[in-house]
């Protein structure tokens, strides 16, 4: 009984903490729909600095190529110093100039705190669309609107480093000092997702 328990209940934890709120009404957007979520008091600021680069809610490729052409969205390399981009399945290696720098020079520190160590860029922008395909295996996968879904946000995995998938625990303790001090700085936000064994950043409009 216990086992089941756990099963059941940590999930909802996770949504309930991390996610957001569900209002339990559908939305529209341009055709896409999506469940009508109230973010958290955690996710809300993610939200909010989303939305300060003004970029419009991505609804598909098309969404992502206009700021592309019009030089808004930029091509995130699939290595950098410091940094490995895992193969993106369900986003696309692309986001606004600052999230791009802030990614670039967190990957730099990290290495150099490391003395040439890597992490795995695990998740970058995505689309309504990207993500609906993501739900559809992965339950835990916002319901609502995502900081992704704006160009400024990615993930880190904490158990890949050095392109290797093994929990190394040195490695995560410098990667989350490197958090802190762009946290610090006032450049990003940052929540370790415990389902998904990766830290979800949002880059502010500094």
């Amino acid at each position: 009984m216990k086992k089941f328990l756990c099963v059941v209940f940590v999930p909802f934890i996770y949504n309930l903490q991390y996610a957001q709120v569900a209002k339990n009404t559908m939305r529209d957007f341009k055709g896409i729909k999506f469940i009508n979520i109230e973010p958290t008091a955690l996710y809300k600021p993610h939200i909010d600095a989303s939305k300060s680069f003004g970029v419009q809610l991505l609804k598909d490729s098309k969404t992502v190529q206009k700021y592309i052409n019009n030089g808004k969205f930029h091509k995130i390399k699939k290595s950098g110093k410091g940094y490995h981009v895992q193969k993106l399945d369900h986003s696309r290696p692309w986001m606004v100039s600052k999230a791009k720098a802030t990614l670039e020079k967190m990957g730099a520190k990290f290495s150099k705190d490391t003395k040439g160590g890597t992490f795995t860029v695990s998740s970058i922008t995505r689309t309504l669309e990207d993500q609906n395909r993501l739900r559809r295996v992965n339950s835990n996968a916002s319901l609502g609107i995502s900081s992704h879904n704006y160009g400024n946000s990615f993930d880190i995995s904490y158990i890949r480093f050095n392109n290797v998938l093994k929990y190394n625990p040195k490695m995560e303790v410098a990667l989350e000092k490197v958090l802190k001090y762009y946290t610090n700085a006032g450049r990003i936000y940052y929540i370790k997702e415990k389902q998904q064994r990766c830290y979800h950043i949002t880059v502010r409009n500094y």
